[in-house]
């Protein structure tokens, strides 16, 4: 199985951070997690890392409900930028609304929509599904 080399999670909940982090952790699939505590702060930095040439991470865990920016905030404008790199979001939040799950439909670099809590061997599962070849050509 193909290891990942980097995963961001994007979220302001400390608690909801740390469990991600470590399911992710203990899938022995990814090599580095970056974290970020709201959209804003995250476009920033993977803009920055972008304008370096550093490889982004190959997979978003976003939050939608968060201060500063919100996870849509986050999409919108980080689907403006111009990846060389294939990037999958996946939205991992407390929300349940069809209203947002429909949204999420109409960005194509959103690859997944999860209600949190998650569990780890969700987590895994989707890991070893977002970073299968296959899965990323049919998207």
């Amino acid at each position: 199985m193909k290891k990942i080399n980097l995963v961001c999670i994007v979220d302001d909940d400390p608690l909801h951070l740390f469990i991600t982090k470590k399911y992710i952790e203990l899938s022995n699939i990814v090599e580095n997690v970056l974290v970020f505590k709201n959209g804003k702060e995250a476009y920033d930095s993977l803009k920055q890392m972008l304008s370096k040439s550093e490889n982004l991470p190959e997979i978003i865990f976003l939050d939608l409900n968060m201060p500063v920016w919100d996870g849509w905030q986050f999409v919108d404008e980080f689907t403006k930028l111009t990846l060389e790199q294939k990037v999958s979001i996946c939205i991992l939040s407390s929300s349940n609304s069809e209203e947002d799950m429909e949204r999420a439909k109409h960005y194509s670099i959103i690859s997944k929509y999860l209600v949190k809590p998650t569990t780890e061997s969700r987590m895994k599962e989707i890991l070893v599904e977002l970073s299968n070849p296959i899965f990323k050509s049919n998207r």
